[in-house]
């Protein structure tokens, strides 16, 4: 079922309000672009929540006293932070403070509203949670500041009697809305937290699935060589006696549609017939190419030709040649590139061919559904790399066929070809492109949701990097259709 378009309008419209807070040095890698969303998604929402329980305890209190001026205070910092986030692009510094604005306020109101009984208390637990959360890496500097926090709470309850603004009945509501955000809350960061921890978990599953088949590749490699060479010698005639009868038909055939057009009475039905003439053979003529240019991967032959290009002109370009596709069986296309000035150095050509390629694919497996194209490099140590990952609700690929399916020639089933075409080449040569580059194509998918593949490829690419790739049978998670 596909999704709903004004719920996706609305998802994206929310994802780029977001981003306009979130500076390109947290943009480049996924992990921080997505505690970045966090925090400033929970943060204008809880200055929102602030702002009306301000409003609630302005009607029930007599006088403007302390803790309402505290609770306007928190909230007013909690709708500067994103801002300062975006200003600083210091995560670190940001969710400090909102940690301890959280904790002051939760103890401030949880002293003046209600004590023990109070409805800001559990914004205390909240507040602990979100500081571990956030600043996981510095555990003794949060658990050591709340203890503080609390034992300056104690000290007052101490100090100063404590006398009730406000009855307890009236903080009933409150007490309730204040719990049910609070696990809300909690709820939110623990999602993201299982996101992170089930991606790391997958991470290292495919580790060990690499290095337990290094030992089988290694042993494919050496049969596989020998077959490359007599194939080599099969592709290097093939490529002229295929290519010269496919060239003369569709050179005669464009000189007789040219001599057609000039004679002032025209055979429409010849006119019609050598146009068919002249789109197969161009049709068969770029097949072969496709074959010949598997064999060139293969065989070393390929050469790298390096330039640079921005992200957002990458983007224009694959989006102006796969919008037509895309919307020929009634699909949607979403872009999510928000860093287009970013720059990249690769074979741009290759590269372009290759998105093609992925959206393509997408385009022919997908009916009145939604095909997202998401492009961003992410800058991490050893070196950059550029992601392009393309999502699309079709028709998805069993578990079973996924470790074949980047082989040449092959596709998920007997019955792919009868019912949407396609020779089993397109993507196959689009992850030789890919190891070409120096990274690698993977695909994650499931039968009835459709499918997601990434090209993850240096962001700087050089030409010395490029080896032939052995002909080996590809066991790791990637796909082609």
């Amino acid at each position: 079922m596909s999704p709903n378009p004004t719920l996706q309008a609305i998802g994206t419209a929310a994802r780029r309000a977001t981003d306009w807070f979130i500076p390109a040095t947290l943009l480049h890698a996924r992990s921080s672009r997505g505690l970045a969303r966090v925090f400033v998604a929970t943060h204008l929402a809880a200055a929102v929540l602030g702002l009306a329980v301000v409003v609630y305890l302005r009607g029930i209190v007599a006088v403007n006293d302390f803790g309402l001026y505290c609770v306007a205070l928190a909230t007013a910092v909690f709708f500067a932070l994103p801002f300062v986030l975006k200003r600083t692009g210091s995560m670190s510094l940001v969710t400090l403070a909102a940690f301890q604005s959280m904790t002051i306020m939760s103890l401030v109101g949880t002293f003046e509203y209600g004590g023990f009984g109070s409805p800001f208390l559990p914004w205390l637990l909240v507040s602990l949670m979100s500081g571990l959360f956030y600043q996981s890496r510095r555990t003794g500097l949060i658990v050591g500041l709340f203890l503080a926090d609390v034992a300056v709470f104690f000290g007052f309850l101490v100090w100063r009697d404590h006398s009730a603004v406000a009855a307890n009945s009236d903080l009933t509501v409150l007490g309730w809305v204040s719990i049910a955000v609070a696990m809300t809350y909690t709820a939110y960061m623990a999602l993201y937290y299982a996101r992170v921890i089930a991606s790391r978990a997958e991470l290292e599953t495919e580790a060990e699935r690499y290095r337990a088949l290094s030992l089988d590749l290694e042993q494919a490699r050496t049969a596989a060589e020998g077959l490359n060479r007599t194939r080599s010698l099969f592709f290097s005639k093939m490529s002229h006696e295929l290519r010269t009868p496919l060239n003369a038909i569709i050179g005669y055939s464009e000189i007789l549609l040219e001599d057609f057009e000039d004679q002032p009475v025209q055979n429409d039905q010849q006119m019609t017939d050598l146009r068919r003439i002249n789109s197969t053979g161009r049709h068969l003529l770029s097949l072969v190419a496709d074959v010949l240019d598997v064999n060139m991967v293969e065989n070393g032959d390929s050469m790298i030709e390096l330039s640079t290009i921005m992200l957002g002109r990458l983007c224009d370009d694959v989006v102006a040649t796969a919008a037509p596709l895309v919307a020929e069986r009634g699909n949607r296309l979403v872009v999510d590139c928000p860093l287009r000035d970013d720059t990249i150095t690769t074979d741009v050509k290759k590269l372009r061919q290759m998105m093609i390629n992925l959206m393509s694919n997408a385009a022919k497996f997908t009916s009145n559904g939604t095909i997202t194209l998401e492009l961003w490099v992410e800058r991490a140590a050893p070196d950059d790399r550029l992601h392009a990952a393309i999502f699309d609700t079709g028709i998805g690929i069993a578990a079973d066929v996924l470790p074949k399916l980047f082989e040449n020639y092959v596709q998920a089933d007997r019955t792919i070809q009868a019912r949407f075409g396609g020779t089993g080449i397109g993507l196959a040569l689009t992850r030789k492109f890919a190891v070409l580059l120096g990274g690698g194509i993977s695909v994650e998918s499931e039968p009835g949701r459709g499918s997601c593949f990434t090209i993850d490829i240096p962001a700087t690419a050089k030409a010395a990097e490029a080896e032939p790739e052995p002909v080996v049978p590809e066991l790791a998670k990637a796909g082609i259709r």
